[in-house]
């Protein structure tokens, strides 16, 4: 399994656009990232990761503890990081809108299918930041996709959002195609599945690969194509989660999201070591990478 390859990948491209969270693309065209920054933003540490990383995290402890998909030991935790900073290098410092009001409903006592948003605004790019562990669990359903995601984000748009961000992770897992033949197989596949549903029509330019990307937005269906257009357009790790950070913006959510896909496909050893190595605490997150591993692979196999 190359769940390592996935969550580094994800982890590095988090800490890199963390810096300069919110610039515009062209302050970035003048001042590109180039690699691993500290302070910016939010004044942070060089390699300081975000509620990307924190909550990718949460969701692999949770699974790999209760060897199974339980959608309030999820919540249990997620709260955990909001309140107690769990999952953080120091302390929370960025969550969305969105992912906190779930939070809020779960602490007052609403039941997991009643947590999450919604409404047409509550289609942020919060789950698709951390369905990404998903993808490694053999036999996953996309039943259980939409309920992780539905935690914070119940939107339809939400939901098919992510069941396609782990279609295509599957797709690199499991078979040796070129990027622009992943993606064009897992859409059909959610084409098919979502067909007649209404909410579809607004993924057609990712269906047709004709992407228009102006900046990385944190709208879920903009972030995806983003995303896509960052893997599409270059050929290696370290370009693709450059060029997802200096597109501006909501730069680190895309470029981790970019960061997962691209470390599967390119693999471990394609990351920059320094990047890898300018990350403290990265030894808890490749151990928990580890943890999670086997169980997927004792627990579903």
């Amino acid at each position: 399994m190359k769940i390592r390859d996935g969550i580094i990948g994800l982890t590095v491209g988090d800490a890199l656009g963390v810096p300069v969270e919110f610039k515009s693309r062209e302050y970035l065209i003048e001042n590109p990232v180039t690699g691993m920054m500290g302070h910016g933003t939010y004044d942070q540490p060089k390699g300081t990761w975000s509620d990307d990383t924190s909550l990718t995290l949460a969701t692999m402890q949770s699974i790999a503890e209760k060897n199974a998909i339980d959608l309030e030991d999820i919540m249990n935790e997620f709260v955990a990081y909001a309140r107690q900073s769990k999952y953080c290098q120091y302390d929370v410092f960025d969550y969305g809108n969105t992912t906190i009001e779930a939070i809020n409903r779960f602490e007052r006592g609403y039941s997991v299918d009643e947590c999450g948003g919604r409404e047409e605004y509550d289609n942020g790019n919060g789950s698709l930041m951390r369905i990404l562990p998903l993808a490694f669990i053999p036999g996953i359903t996309y039943d259980e996709i939409e309920s992780v995601s539905g935690l914070t984000h119940a939107h339809p748009k939400s939901k098919i959002s992510c069941v396609l961000y782990v279609e295509i992770a599957k797709s690199m897992l499991e078979k040796d195609l070129e990027i622009k033949d992943h993606i064009r197989m897992s859409c059909e596949k959610i084409r098919k599945h979502y067909e007649g549903a209404e909410d579809l029509r607004e993924f057609q330019d990712i269906f047709e690969m004709d992407f228009h990307v102006a900046t990385g937005r944190s709208y879920v269906i903009k972030t995806l194509e983003a995303v896509l257009y960052c893997l599409l357009e270059t050929e290696n790790y370290r370009d693709a989660v450059l060029k997802a950070v200096n597109l501006g913006r909501d730069t680190d959510t895309v470029a981790a999201i970019t960061g997962g896909l691209a470390g599967i496909y390119y693999g471990y050893d394609d990351i920059p070591e320094e990047w890898i190595g300018d990350i403290p605490q990265m030894d808890y997150v490749l151990n928990l990478c580890d943890e999670y591993e086997k169980c997927c692979m004792e627990k579903y196999e």
